[in-house]
């Protein structure tokens, strides 16, 4: 069952293996609505985007409480065509956070779908709606401890200056 207080929603770009692919499964678990048309994402939503210059951040909260949470899933070799595409609402990175997923475990900021809004969901206070998420994955829980610290910090910021005030000092 999806998430009552926020509507997720995610442009499915048909990149990857099925048999892997995150997306698909939170679709299996209905947690998440998939559109195969980028112009199907919700209007106002927030958009995470790993190419915008705006940091997510909790202020974020309010848009995706009103208008949804919208991830894209693609490829990461095809990921700077697909994000060229025209796309509707607020587009935010996430901060330097580090995979926990099989496939690019330990590299920072290649996250899987399900990584990506499991953090933006915990980034806004929506811990148990990312900890439901990351569940049905056996790897899924161990992505928040190995991000604690950082999602914590994250989570306290309160807009996007000062999450890329604390993102160069984890980098460092």
């Amino acid at each position: 069952m999806q998430s009552r207080t926020v509507k997720i929603t995610v442009y499915h770009a048909k990149q990857c293996d099925p048999k892997k692919c995150s997306t698909l499964k939170l679709k299996r678990f209905g947690m998440v609505k998939v559109v195969h048309r980028v112009r199907l994402l919700p209007k106002r939503a927030l958009i995470l985007n790993p190419f915008s210059e705006t940091a997510f951040s909790s202020a974020d909260r309010r848009r995706i409480e009103h208008s949804g949470l919208s991830a894209i899933d693609c490829s990461w070799m095809h990921a700077d065509e697909v994000f060229e595409l025209r796309m509707r609402g607020a587009s935010r990175c996430l901060p330097y956070l580090i995979a926990a997923n099989p496939v690019n475990y330990g590299i920072p900021t290649k996250l899987s779908t399900v990584e990506a809004l499991a953090a933006a969901l915990y980034i806004v206070d929506f811990k148990q709606e990312a900890e439901k998420l990351l569940s049905i994955y056996n790897w899924g829980p161990q992505f928040i401890r190995l991000n604690q610290e950082f999602l914590d910090n994250y989570a306290r910021s309160k807009n996007s200056s000062e999450v890329v005030e604390l993102q160069k000092k984890f980098m460092e």
